[in-house]
């Protein structure tokens, strides 16, 4: 083999690992934060605030055993109407993000079975409101 062939060989096999390239790229899927990004960033601002009313109190509690996921909300809230919801937001599939409504018992948990959110990592965000004051916080997690 000279050296034409072989240099035209470099060149096929550069095309061809460039054309393999370009069609990754074009099927790579991209799941973005929020459909709705920018009038969420819009509210940015009620998140700041309830992060800084949650670190007033104590600290949100995040429980597993092989079924369940329990959060345990502060004692300084125990017996107190809460409205709000708890959001399994999952980074890598938006397919997995759930959200279900705020829905304490007597003690101030809410129990989440596993079977509904499904294995995976996510960002627990918890939302709520006592009255007029809104708290909110967020928790990594890893469901398996």
């Amino acid at each position: 083999m000279n050296w034409g062939n072989k240099l035209l060989l470099v060149f096929a096999s550069f095309a061809l690992f460039i054309g393999f390239m370009v069609y990754k790229c074009i099927n790579t899927k991209f799941d973005l934060v929020s459909k709705d990004y920018y009038k969420d960033e819009l509210r940015y601002q009620d998140k700041i605030d309830g992060q800084n009313n949650a670190a007033k109190i104590s600290e949100l509690q995040i429980n597993q055993n092989n079924d369940f996921v329990t959060v345990v909300f502060p004692i300084e809230q125990k017996g107190q109407k809460a409205d709000g919801e708890i959001y399994f937001y999952c980074p890598d599939n938006e397919k997995k993000d759930k959200h279900f409504p705020l829905a304490t018992d007597a003690d101030g948990k809410q129990v989440v079975d596993k079977k509904e959110v499904g294995k995976g990592i996510y960002k627990l965000k918890i939302t709520w409101n006592i009255g007029a004051k809104k708290f909110y916080s967020e928790k990594d997690i890893k469901i398996s």
